[in-house]
């Protein structure tokens, strides 16, 4: 049994397929991944305000995964006639990789829209290294305004501006505040400089798939931070010296974050199956059609909703998850153990961390702001994640007892984290950052 990706929908597929198969099936559960870690995105803006240890999200595969064997690898192509599926290692060697049932969780990367300069300028936040070079960078940027006299160029440094008001922009725009005003702290140079935050989506309001009393309580707090929401706009162009907007505005900047939104991974289109919007079609058993040894999930597939009548389900961790548990009890099905079941899930609410004591969730559908909110939020977190949640609850003690480290790591690049780029390369040892 071949699973592809160890994002939610991987994990749980390889975690599902463990328990639903007898001990002594014979069946061999191989992962393929390009690390060795299931990585907790949700708390990916944690760790880029320094919240959090980049560790605490990094949950082992080999730990946690027991009798699943892990495969290191890139995967290039399927060859469905042959059952094959291709891939290449960490060190650029090229593999094939034989199997029975296949279950194609290759999740999504970063979606980059046609607008000049862009690709070149802007950075995405998908994983460990965009996360670490955005603290990287925002540290900076701080202390490279702190160093200079240039009125223009400090204003430039200071200003940081976030595009996508969805879940993971609105939270990056959120932490920014709180995560440069303990920089400033330390540069007493700076005391009267303005650091300058902007949120920008064409969407009408932040956080649009929300309940509008959430939207406005997220909004609120953005505000009460300073953020500048600018909603109904967006970047016509990105430029090194900033970005020129559709209003015809121009804002000097150093720092443009690219939260717009994601597409499904290249592999899917390399399959040559049938897509509906880019994503695997499958019926709500996740069998690819036409394929039966071959099952989809997560953010690769367009999994029929069967909660809300012609459409597919969003591409979201909460669908994800349950998506890979199921794939992997029908992979075991399609074995003779248990029986095949459609995929049937309603929503049970959303979390969205502001950092300090704030956030917005709707647990159940009931809506919640401020402390009760902070406090669902973070035990769902803590409930959700595979591993390393006392560590990850430390982390938070410590950020309220003890503040936030403010030093540049120095590990990631700027070239190692391009926005188009599938899977960012670490920095070399020894080579300086960007």
């Amino acid at each position: 049994m071949v699973i592809v990706g160890a994002g939610f929908a991987g994990y749980e597929a390889a975690r599902s397929l463990t328990k639903a198969l007898p001990p002594d099936s014979g069946v061999e559960i191989v992962l393929v991944n390009p690390m060795d870690y299931f990585l907790y995105l949700p708390l990916l803006p944690e760790v880029a305000a320094a919240v959090i240890d980049p560790r605490r999200i990094t949950v082992s595969l080999p730990a946690t995964l027991p009798g699943v064997r892990l495969v290191l690898g890139e995967v290039n192509s399927v060859s469905l006639d042959e059952r094959t599926v291709h891939y290449t290692d960490p060190e650029g060697g090229a593999h094939s990789l034989g199997y029975d049932r296949l279950i194609l969780a290759a999740g999504s990367v970063n979606k980059l829209l046609p607008i000049p300069g862009v690709g070149e300028h802007a950075h995405g936040f998908r994983n460990v290294a965009e996360a670490l070079y955005l603290r990287d960078h925002i540290i900076r940027q701080i202390e490279l305004a702190d160093a200079t006299d240039d009125p223009d160029e400090r204003t430039a440094r200071c200003t940081f501006v976030v595009v996508g008001a969805g879940y993971t922009g609105t939270e990056v725009a959120a932490q920014g505040p709180l995560f440069t005003d303990r920089i400033v702290e330390r540069h007493p140079h700076l005391r009267h400089q303005k650091v300058r935050w902007l949120l920008l989506d064409l969407a009408p309001k932040v956080l649009p798939e929300l309940d509008p009393r959430l939207s406005r309580a997220a909004d609120r707090v953005l505000r009460h931070r300073g953020v500048e929401v600018g909603t109904g706009v967006s970047v016509r162009e990105a430029t090194r010296e900033g970005v020129h907007l559709t209003t015809g505005e121009f804002v000097p900047t150093r720092t443009l974050v690219w939260c717009v939104g994601v597409r499904p991974d290249p592999l899917v289109e390399e399959t040559g199956l049938s897509t509906l919007k880019g994503r695997l079609v499958v019926d709500p058993t996740l069998v690819v059609p036409g394929h039966p040894d071959v099952f989809a999930c997560g953010d690769a597939a367009a999994v029929p909703d069967l909660t809300r009548r012609g459409e597919v389900t969003a591409m979201t961790a909460q669908h994800a998850t349950r998506q890979g548990k199921l794939a992997g009890r029908n992979v075991a099905a399609s074995l003779g153990h248990g029986r095949m079941r459609r995929y049937k899930h309603h929503d049970l609410g959303f979390v969205v961390d502001l950092g300090g004591t704030q956030a917005a969730a709707n647990p159940l559908r009931i809506p919640l702001s401020g402390l009760p909110a902070k406090a669902v939020t973070r035990g769902y977190h803590l409930l959700s994640m595979p591993g390393n949640r006392l560590r990850t609850a430390v982390d938070w003690i410590l950020d309220v007892a003890a503040g936030r480290q403010t030093v540049q790591l120095g590990l990631v690049r700027s070239a190692a984290v391009p926005l188009d780029t599938e899977l960012p390369r670490r920095a070399e040892q020894g080579t300086r950052t960007g």
